[in-house]
Formats: C-alpha cells, sequence, structure tokens
C-alpha cells in the first residue's frame, strides 16, 4: 500500500514537473525565435522630416482599408494631422491601396513619390513599381506605363519637382510629370552594358546600387555605365524548380582576374549623345567608386581608387566642358576605406572630408583646390559617422566613442576646429545610439539599444538631448526577453600579450561556478564587421541565449583588424594576412580565457562562425586543433582565390604579390590537419560566397580522408533564409550537432 501510496506520488510529480517544463515561459524556444517571431523587434517609420523643420512624416496602419497611412507630426507639440490616407492610394479601378515600401517627398513637400511591388535584387529590395501622388490635385499617377513592370530602380525628382527619372532594365528614362510623356535617354543597355545602375561587384563590395545624380539645374544627368564584357561567368545551378536544370549566368570577378570596366559620362536630361570623363587610367584597374554635384553647379567630384585600393585620386570635373582637374590624393600603406561625409561649404570654396592621415578617423576641412586642409575633430578617438553639419551654428555633429570601443554616442565640434569635442548623448545612458536630424539641427529622432534594451525610439530636441516623447519604446519585447531565464551578456577585456581585445560572455541559466562547461566560440574577424558590441542583437543574440540555457557557456572575442573605432594601427593590421594575424589573436584569446576562468572546460571547445567567420572556424579548426574540437561553418571562403576582387584585393594585395598570404590564410590549405568534429553548412544558390568554395572543401577533405557532416541548402543565398522553414531547420541541424558532438551541461 505504502509502496503503491510512493510510486503514485513519484509518478505525479514527474508528470508535475514535466508538464512544468513543457510549460516554462522562461525558456526560449528555437520555434519562437524563428518560425513565430515572438521576439521581433518593433520599427517606427521610416521617417522623413518635412522642409520646414517642424515636423516629420510617417507611416501607420489604416484598419479600413489594411495598408498604410502617411502621417505628420509636428514638433514639438505631437499634433497628428492624415497628409495622405491609404484610401488616396488606391489605383483607379482598383480597391486595394498600394503597399508601401518606401517613399520620398518632392523637394516643394507637395508631391509623394511611392516604392511598391518590389522584388529583391541580391541583398536588396530595389527595384519595383513606382507613383506619384500630387496632394494638390489628389492625382495619382503610374510611373513608366511603357517599360515592363518591376523593373524600375532609384527613380527620384528633377530638382524643380516637374520629372522623374529612373533605371529600367539597364538603361535611363525620364517621365514629364504634368504630361506623361517618357523619353529614354540612354539606349545602349543591355546584355554587357549597364547604365545608371551597377553589377554584383560594385554593388557588394563599394555600396553602389544608384548609379546617376541630377544636375542642380535639372538639365543634365551624370551616370555611370560598367561594361561587364570580358568579366569571368560564374554558374549558378537550380535544381529543385525544374525538371531539367537551369543554370544562372553571374558575371563575377575573382580575385586577379578582370574587372567590369566603369565609366562616368553627362547626358541632357531631354535625350542626346552621351559625352564620357575621359579620367586617367585603366578603367579595369581603377575603381570610380563615388560621384556627386557640387551643390549649384555644373561641376561633379568623382572619387577614383586604383585597383589595390590604397590611392583615393579626387577629381572635380565640369560636365560643360568635360574638363577635370585633380584636387586631391589620399594615400595609405594598406587600405583606404570610403566614406560618405562629404559637405560643401563656404559657397562651396570648402569640404568635408574623412581621414585617418593622423592615425585616427577624423573629419577635416579641405579647400576646393586641395591646398588646406585643416583637422575638425581633433584627439585620439576615431568617428564613425558624421550625423549632421549645422552650417549655421558653425558645428559637425558625428558619432563616435572615445572609452569604450562597443559603445557609440552622439559629439559635436566646431567647424573651426579649434574646440575640444563635446558629448551630447547623456552619460548614464551606456550603449550605441543613433540620430536622425532635422537640416536646422534642432531636433532628432533617436535611437537607443544595449546588450538588454531593444531600440527605444524617441523625439529628442537638441543640443539638451531632451526626450520629448517616446515613439517606440519596444517594452513589450524587452518585457518578455527579462522574463526568459538568462543572464545578459557580459562584456570583458582579454589580455593576449600583444593586445588587450575585447569580449562577452554569455553564461548558463543556472550557473555554478564550481563546475566546468563547455564554450562555444562565436567569431567573425574580418574587417567588414565586428561581433562585440553593446547593442541589442536580435535573433543572433536569442540563439546564443537559447544555447546558453542548453548549459554552455557562449563567448565572441573580436581580434585585431575587426571595424571597430580602435584607430588605424588596429584597422590595418590585418593587411595581407587575413585569416592569418585573427586566427593567431583567437586562439591566444582562447587559452588565456581557459587560464582565466576555471569554469570553461578547456577539453570540451567550439567554434561556430558565418561567411568571414566560416572561413575564420576553419582555419581555427585546422590549425589549432588542440584548442578547438568541435566547429560549425556557414557560407565561408575556402579558398581566398575564389572572392571577389574589390573586397580580398582590398585586404590582401593581388595574389601575384601576395601569394604566401593568400595561401596561409585559405583554410582549404590545412584542411588534412582536421582532427575534431566538424559541420559545414552552404546555399547551393549564394551569389556571394560561391557553392564551389564548399565543393572544393568537401574535395579536400575525402582527399585527406578526413570525416566530417555537411548540410546543403538548395537555392538558398549567403543569408540561407529563403523558401519554408529554412531558418528554423538550419538553427535546429546546428543544435543538433552541438549536443552529439559537444556535450552541454556543467561537470
Amino acid at each position: 500500500m505504502y509502496k503503491y501510496l510512493f510510486f503514485t506520488c513519484v509518478f505525479l510529480t514527474f508528470l508535475s514537473l514535466s508538464a512544468k517544463a513543457q510549460n516554462d515561459n522562461s525558456l526560449i524556444t528555437l520555434e519562437e525565435i524563428y518560425e513565430k517571431e515572438t521576439y521581433r523587434q518593433k520599427s517606427f517609420g521610416p521617417v522623413r522630416w518635412m522642409k520646414d523643420n517642424r515636423g516629420y512624416s510617417t507611416l501607420e496602419d489604416n484598419p479600413e482599408y489594411g495598408e498604410k497611412d502617411i502621417v505628420r507630426y509636428s514638433v514639438p507639440d505631437g499634433d497628428r494631422r492624415v497628409l495622405v490616407s491609404a484610401e488616396q492610394l488606391i489605383p483607379e479601378g482598383g480597391d486595394t491601396p498600394l503597399k508601401i515600401a518606401d517613399y520620398e517627398w518632392s523637394h516643394d513637400n507637395e508631391k509623394l513619390l511611392i516604392f511598391t511591388n518590389t522584388r529583391r535584387v541580391w541583398r536588396y529590395h530595389t527595384r519595383g513599381d513606382y507613383w506619384v501622388l500630387d496632394l494638390q490635385s489628389g492625382e495619382l499617377m503610374q510611373l513608366g506605363k511603357s517599360v515592363e513592370r518591376t523593373t524600375m530602380k532609384f527613380a527620384k525628382f528633377s530638382p524643380d519637382d516637374s520629372r522623374v527619372a529612373y533605371v529600367s532594365n539597364r538603361n535611363i528614362y525620364v517621365e514629364h510629370l504634368d504630361t506623361g510623356q517618357i523619353r529614354q535617354i540612354t539606349h545602349d543597355g543591355g546584355d554587357d552594358i549597364i547604365n545608371g545602375t551597377f553589377d554584383w561587384v560594385y554593388e557588394e563590395e563599394l555600396s553602389l546600387r544608384d548609379g546617376f545624380r541630377w544636375s542642380p539645374d535639372g538639365q543634365h544627368i551624370a551616370y555611370w555605365q560598367s561594361n561587364t564584357q570580358g568579366v569571368g561567368t560564374f554558374y549558378m545551378i537550380n535544381n529543385i524548380d525544374s525538371v531539367y536544370s537551369q543554370p544562372i549566368p553571374l558575371p563575377y570577378p575573382k580575385v586577379g582576374t578582370t574587372n567590369p570596366a566603369v565609366k562616368i559620362g553627362v547626358v541632357a536630361a531631354d535625350g542626346g549623345q552621351p559625352r564620357w570623363f575621359d579620367i586617367p587610367g585603366d578603367p579595369r584597374n581603377n575603381y570610380l567608386a563615388r560621384m556627386d554635384f557640387v551643390p549649384n553647379t555644373n561641376q561633379v567630384m568623382i572619387q577614383q581608387l586604383n585597383r589595390l585600393q590604397n590611392r583615393n585620386r579626387v577629381w572635380i570635373a565640369d560636365i560643360l566642358t568635360m574638363e577635370f582637374e585633380n584636387i586631391m590624393t589620399e594615400r595609405d600603406d594598406a587600405f583606404l576605406d570610403i566614406h560618405d561625409d562629404t559637405i560643401w561649404m563656404d559657397d562651396n570654396q570648402y569640404f568635408t572630408w574623412t581621414s585617418e592621415r593622423d592615425g585616427w578617423r577624423h573629419l577635416y576641412k579641405i579647400s576646393k583646390d586641395g591646398s588646406d586642409a585643416k583637422l575638425i575633430t581633433r584627439g585620439e578617438f576615431d568617428i564613425v559617422n558624421v550625423v549632421q553639419i549645422d552650417k549655421e551654428n558653425n558645428y559637425v555633429y558625428y558619432i563616435a566613442t572615445k572609452e569604450d570601443y562597443t559603445e557609440r554616442y552622439l559629439y559635436r565640434s566646431s567647424l573651426s576646429g579649434n574646440e575640444d569635442p563635446e558629448r551630447i548623448t547623456p552619460a548614464a545612458s551606456e550603449g550605441q545610439h543613433a540620430y536622425q536630424m532635422t537640416a536646422n539641427s534642432k531636433w532628432a529622432i533617436h535611437t537607443y539599444q544595449n546588450r538588454n534594451t531593444p531600440n527605444r525610439i524617441s523625439l529628442i530636441s537638441l543640443p539638451d538631448h531632451r526626450e520629448v516623447r517616446v515613439l517606440e519604446g519596444n517594452e513589450e519585447l524587452k518585457q518578455k526577453v527579462d522574463a526568459l531565464n538568462i543572464n545578459y551578456k557580459e562584456f570583458f577585456r582579454i589580455d593576449i600579450g600583444e593586445v588587450i581585445l575585447d569580449a562577452w560572455m554569455m553564461k548558463p541559466a543556472n550557473f555554478d561556478p564550481g563546475k566546468k562547461y563547455p564554450v562555444i566560440f562565436y567569431v567573425y574577424g574580418e574587417p567588414a564587421g565586428s561581433t562585440v558590441q553593446n547593442n541589442w542583437g536580435g535573433r543572433r543574440d536569442l540563439f546564443h541565449y537559447y544555447l546558453a540555457q542548453q548549459g554552455y557557456i557562449v563567448i565572441s572575442v573580436d581580434n585585431r583588424g575587426t571595424k571597430v573605432p580602435r584607430g588605424r594601427a588596429w584597422r590595418k593590421s590585418i593587411y595581407g594576412q587575413i585569416g592569418i594575424l585573427a586566427t593567431h589573436d583567437q586562439a591566444k584569446a582562447a587559452k588565456a580565457i581557459f587560464d582565466r576562468y576555471p569554469y570553461v572546460d578547456s577539453s570540451r571547445v567550439g567554434m561556430w562562425g558565418w561567411s568571414g567567420g566560416g572561413q575564420m572556424t576553419l582555419n581555427c579548426l585546422f590549425k589549432y586543433p588542440d584548442i578547438y574540437h568541435t566547429g560549425i561553418a556557414l557560407a565561408f571562403v575556402s579558398d581566398q582565390r575564389l572572392y571577389d576582387t574589390i573586397y580580398q584585393e582590398r585586404y590582401m594585395g593581388l595574389p601575384s604579390e601576395n601569394e604566401e598570404g593568400y595561401h596561409d590564410g585559405s583554410p582549404i590549405n590545412f584542411a588534412e590537419n582536421l582532427e575534431g568534429n566538424l559541420m559545414i553548412m552552404h546555399g547551393t544558390a549564394d551569389d556571394n560566397v560561391h557553392y564551389q568554395s564548399f565543393e572544393m572543401l568537401v574535395d579536400e577533405l575525402i582527399k585527406h580522408d578526413k570525416y566530417f557532416s555537411m548540410m546543403s541548402y538548395p537555392m538558398r543565398t549567403h543569408s540561407i533564409s529563403e523558401r519554408p522553414n529554412t531558418s528554423l531547420h538550419l538553427r535546429k541541424s546546428m543544435v543538433r550537432y552541438w549536443k552529439n558532438n559537444l556535450p552541454a551541461g556543467g561537470k
């Protein structure tokens, strides 16, 4: 009897505990992160400041029509007025409003340009359809009726708002809004010729997509033209959408091969023969990285990088005479970054320029002839980006960090350069801050975040940084995550002898410092990014918190060369040795962490990374098998010669001049050293890092009789996110591999 009661009580207790575990809201699930999107962060906007600097427009739901109204809020009182209702965006003969993907106001704020029905081009939705709404007459007009649907790109008003120019199928068009007349002003686009936009490599590595500019008087259009003839074609294969495979050709210049030839021309806005600037230098071995008009002139400023990207020649060119002059040349022993911080001042006699010439990334004021350069932001710190230049009050506002490289704050400096920087962001708000300011610098949309605070978006006044009202606080999301049984990531610094590195650690939910836990290092490690930042990490951090709940310690370390504001020497140290110096730093950091933290189990060590982080994971496993025992590498470059010219040559030079660096930085050359557990994952439609890189590594591992696991995702790109259930499946596959090969939990 008592035995029966005992076992009955035990059984009921077990059921109770099981039910509690199954319904424990303090535990994260992968389904909540990747399928239900329980922890999705809310946004606000997109916001557009109005011409009068006294209000902003944004999008809000219209419950009656199921789409968006465009509303205006006045500052500082917050008065709300519907500028454009969803009902006004119903095309004639239709019953559904246009779905607004993006919108722009005309210069006089009396017309609205709407981007809708969009399609993705490589990474971003940059093509679709455009409409114009006249706020005075209420007329809604579809643009480009005679061009192919969903092919239109980068539409923008002429300076007098009477016309709109756009790109369709590699040619530029100008449309008159009063008559609807469409004039095609370039005619040679198609096949190898691209007008007004760019090929894959310029878009990916120079962030160039919109490839034309209206002249200030509206009489001309200056534009880039790319010729991809001679560029090697890489073929991706679609094996799943048809009975027969379908090749997908992609002109893609791999390291050391032929680049597209790019030039800049000018054509009358009413059509005619284009004229071309004869900028010196082989167009296939130089990059025309930036081009914009000098305000209220017929001149453009052109930035020309050489192929090694260690010299930037700045030209001023006249679109009427086609004459040009080299006003300045920036050089670096390693590589140069392109910045978009050029603002003209003092009746166009001076412009702002970002440079690392004194060892830190600073803003300079430079005369139009290049003869006079004056430092504006002085001190041993880097500016991250310029937010606004207040010419009337003689200030530049910018994002920087002077104490902690994981944080970002708003500062301002006098344009005279004679005063010390003034911090505008309050001292108590540790984390990262971003600002969208009015033209007169009196108001801003402020976004604040840190490791345990999702985006808090508010209206503030400046320069006092007073919060007027919260626009989106994400309080519900914060409450959900705060209620989870997690330990937020802890930041620390680790001394590896040569340098001190920033890092963070996530500990298991019920952490016991007397036990030893397996560790998973999350890595990127390349110059394009940083993983150790005091920001809201979104799904990536939630995935790591999930791993911590399973009984892992998760750590991330920023090695030398990562994209952080630690000065030129830090960023350029990686030159010529991608995958070499970073691997060294990561290994030394791991050993230092083992020595400092006794609860880290050095016998159970894993690493994972994506893209450059996948390459790093492979390099660490192959070069330091005594440290790293299990790794998951996604969408990786196995051989640096397989990647594109602009990115890889920027940081490694030409393969003919750095043969040893290319060899030693490529994990495929060390695959024979694999001793631990390895899972590799890749999308077969990856236009960025080709599936070829995956297959070549597989071939090399087989050759050396190395055993590993692999997962291919058909017709998924570099993000491995397309098609149903992909993201959830990928993460479940990763977790299963960790649990099977890197046992979780404290011992």
